[in-house]
């Protein structure tokens, strides 16, 4: 019920925002190549899914295969450099240094050494999950508190039994944390991996849209990729609530 007291005020702002947006397109006749009203786009997504269902499909199997890896690399790669100081000090700095190369700057290379198939499209994806869930894991494992570590080591439990039991959990905040910022950063990197040349998806889809001055289906398309992100970030939260809900137990009872 709270969530639903508090949710009815940006969903009554986005409302507003359509209404006046139809309403100051029929009034300055604006024509629908240049900005058509919600209402052009909504009957173009509804007329027009035996056309893009394939493309949407497409982009999100290749989301959901590129943040899995992005994930899987991320998370060993921030506890193999938590187990490994020295290791964290050496490459840590490369990391951040990686980030300041642009994706799209990037992507061009990745096609020329591995053309255009899945795999640099993978990678792309990879790339931009991997940082987010590495680094806000790595800071997770940096909460732990030192007092807590201690007393493990004094009641004799080993490193193994400390990570898994003091360590990780600790971790996991942060980890979610990383995880919804990726899984929104993963469909922006699957549909700008379809522009290097993909034959089905979101953007390929767009492209081809743009080039035809189709306006209103670009719009489509920026609207499915907003909900995928949106979708993508409500499941995260979801799973996160269940896997730690001793987090949420505790804030309660020191409520």
């Amino acid at each position: 019920m709270k969530r639903i007291m508090t949710g009815w005020r940006p969903a009554a702002a986005i409302l507003v925002l359509l209404l006046v947006w139809e309403a100051a397109g029929s009034l300055a006749n604006v024509p629908a190549w240049l900005l058509p009203s919600p209402s052009q786009i909504w009957l173009e997504a509804v007329s027009g899914w035996a056309d893009y269902q394939q493309h949407l499909f497409s982009t999100i199997k290749l989301t959901l295969l590129g943040f899995s890896i992005g994930t899987s690399i991320g998370i060993g790669s921030a506890v193999c450099l938590h187990l490994l100081p020295k290791l964290r000090e050496t490459v840590y700095p490369l990391m951040i240094l990686s980030q300041n190369i642009p994706i799209i700057v990037l992507a061009p290379l990745l096609v020329i050494w591995f053309g255009f198939g899945v795999l640099p499209k993978l990678i792309i994806i990879t790339l931009v999950c991997f940082f987010p869930i590495a680094v806000s894991t790595l800071d997770g494992f940096r909460q732990t508190s030192p007092e807590l570590r201690h007393y493990l080591k004094m009641a004799g439990a080993d490193k193994r039994q400390i990570f898994s039991k003091l360590e990780w959990p600790t971790a996991l905040p942060s980890l979610f944390s990383g995880l919804k910022i990726s899984a929104t950063y993963s469909v922006m990197g699957a549909v700008i991996s379809e522009w290097l040349g993909a034959q089905r998806g979101i953007g390929v889809y767009m492209t081809l849209a743009s080039s035809s001055f189709r306006t209103d289906r670009v719009f489509v398309a920026i609207f499915f990729i907003m909900v995928l992100c949106l979708l993508f970030f409500v499941a995260i939260v979801t799973i996160e609530k269940r896997v730690i809900r001793w987090k949420k137990e505790g804030e309660e009872q020191h409520g």
